[in-house]
């Protein structure tokens, strides 16, 4: 399985999208510094994921996410101010 999949940064709120092979796996390097971009903006909460049978539909949807569509669904379903 492959997974796309969306991070909150509980420092500063900042969202980072991503796919991957091994979500439990990705989600635990980005919470410990490996990835040079994530590193800056620890603690990651998993905020959203998705699952899919290919590497391209987790890419595709990864690609949506970063779009001005994909990042407003998100804030709307994931970020919503109560």
């Amino acid at each position: 399985m492959f997974y796309a999949y969306v991070l909150l940064s509980l420092k500063n709120g900042i969202l980072y999208k991503g796919s991957t092979e091994n979500i439990d796996k990705r989600v635990e390097e980005h919470n410990s510094g490996v990835s040079k971009y994530t590193s800056k903006h620890l603690p990651w909460k998993l905020l959203h994921f998705e699952e899919f049978e290919t590497r391209s539909e987790a890419l595709m949807k990864e690609k949506w996410f970063k779009t001005g569509v994909g990042r407003a669904w998100v804030k709307e379903n994931f970020l919503k101010e109560n």
